[in-house]
């Protein structure tokens, strides 16, 4: 049996931060150094990563939402090894494979009953391009509206929908007309739609850029609107979806059936890319509604067998370890914990989320010391405090957290709904301690907040 990618392993240990900045991107390999987080991980099991001292690290990034399942999850690795041996024929695409057709019927086993067809593409944003254009198709209309401080993806189509400037700028034009409307505004939405020019209106049901979630009546009342104007509604899941907020579709929470569900990420078991859209009969057959049509739109890998299998063994698992139920119980110890921590804290504003995606919203505090430090970080940089979060989370506590977005004091969780009581009491505890060394000035975590006040007024001067 060949070693080539157990020596090349082996060869190459700990060298690839010079690979990176060598043949990658640099300036990402810069931003790890620059605080703190340039560790050399040598495996991952579950919610955990370790790294070449053996130390354990929780991942509530899990990979942006990818790692569902943890990583290596046993149950794919099968799945993928019976593919890999069985010596299937794969993307002989003048053909139809058994596994995809089991996959869709899976799907859309768990989606509303309005949903009867599946697309399958390789990423979320690919997800994002094919309803713009199916959209665009079955309508006969141009207009997509989506909200502001959205994400969508960075592909072209996509990034026309992306509500961050930072994404955008330089990289124009994108598409024509695409509409930006305030989420959770449903006068807005209606002005927008009114004219029934508007093909799709797409949204996330929580928004993962800040983790905004919109009152009870937004998302029923944004369907009815498209509904009453011709408008498909288009839900944006590649985040939220198979589980991530307690409920396998987060469009559960508010009794929502879209014209399309969007998914990916999660749907991978972390091993092999696959995206997905669910959509109505209605849609499916205007868009392929002839046989020379068969081949309009599609992917080459989209359908491989890998991703296929990947997708089968991720359903069983989240069925099987009742991983839903685990994300909104697992979910409700942490908000309830934090709560405890915002009454206790006058940095600490706000925990929100639903199930195991939830951000922490620090904001100004009123005593004086406190107050003064803040507003110095603020001029720095819109947003930094919310690094002397994440930085000792990790450097201290050994747990890995992102920023929830460009500009603000959000720190955004997303922990594999595998995590146990065991590690919501490791986040909990660590997080009392981190926010307790910031209400102490001075102290050793303001003076990593001078550290990053001088970094922030070097890249503005540069």
């Amino acid at each position: 049996m060949s070693t080539y990618i157990a020596d090349l392993l082996a060869t190459y240990r700990g060298k690839n931060f010079e690979l990176h900045e060598n043949y990658l991107n640099t300036q990402m390999v810069r931003v790890l150094k620059a605080i703190g987080y340039d560790r050399i991980y040598t495996k991952a099991r579950g919610p955990y990563l370790y790294d070449d001292q053996n130390n354990e690290y929780l991942d509530l990034l899990s990979g942006f939402g990818v790692f569902a399942l943890g990583r290596n999850h046993p149950t794919v690795i099968q799945a993928l090894q019976d593919v890999l041996q069985s010596e299937l024929p794969d993307m002989v695409q003048m053909d139809v494979s058994v596994l995809s057709g089991l996959l869709a019927e899976q799907m859309l086993k768990r989606c509303p009953d309005n949903l009867s067809k599946m697309f399958f593409c390789n990423s979320g944003a690919e997800a994002v391009e094919a309803a713009i254009k199916f959209s665009r198709y079955t309508t006969k209309r141009e207009k997509i509206v989506y909200c502001e401080h959205g994400f969508h993806g960075l592909t072209m189509g996509a990034l026309s929908l992306n509500g961050e400037k930072i994404f955008r700028e330089g990289f124009g034009p994108l598409l024509p007309e695409c509409i930006a409307v305030p989420f959770n505004d449903i006068e807005a939405l209606d002005k927008a739609l009114r004219n029934k020019d508007v093909a799709a209106f797409i949204v996330e049901p929580i928004q993962g850029k800040g983790v905004n979630l919109p009152s009870d009546d937004y998302l029923p009342e944004a369907a009815r609107l498209c509904a009453k104007y011709g408008t498909l509604f288009v839900a944006d899941e590649i985040q939220t979806g198979l589980g991530r907020t307690g409920k396998f579709w987060a469009i559960e929470h508010w009794g929502v059936k879209p014209d399309m569900i969007l998914t990916a990420k999660a749907l991978s078991g972390g091993f092999v890319p696959v995206g997905a859209v669910a959509m109505t009969k209605t849609i499916m057959d205007a868009v392929f509604n002839r046989m020379d049509r068969a081949v309009v739109h599609g992917s080459t890998f989209s359908k491989n067998n890998m991703a296929m299998a990947a997708g089968l063994a991720t359903l069983k698992v989240i069925e099987d370890e009742k991983l839903v139920e685990k994300a909104a119980r697992h979910g409700e110890e942490l908000l309830t914990g934090m709560q405890k921590l915002v009454d206790k804290y006058e940095l600490f504003q706000e925990a929100r989320g639903k199930g195991l995606m939830i951000a922490l919203e620090f904001g100004s505090p009123k005593s004086f010391s406190l107050k003064a430090a803040w507003n110095l970080l603020e001029t720095a940089n819109k947003g930094l405090f919310s690094q002397m979060i994440t930085i000792p989370l990790f450097k201290n506590h050994r747990i890995l957290s992102q920023v929830a977005g460009h500009g603000m004091n959000v720190v955004k969780f997303l922990p594999p709904l595998v995590i146990t009581e065991k590690d919501t009491q490791w986040i909990l505890a660590a997080l009392d301690e981190v926010i307790a060394d910031c209400h102490k000035v001075p102290g050793a975590i303001w003076d990593l907040g001078k550290n990053l006040t001088s970094h922030a007024l070097k890249s503005k001067a540069g």
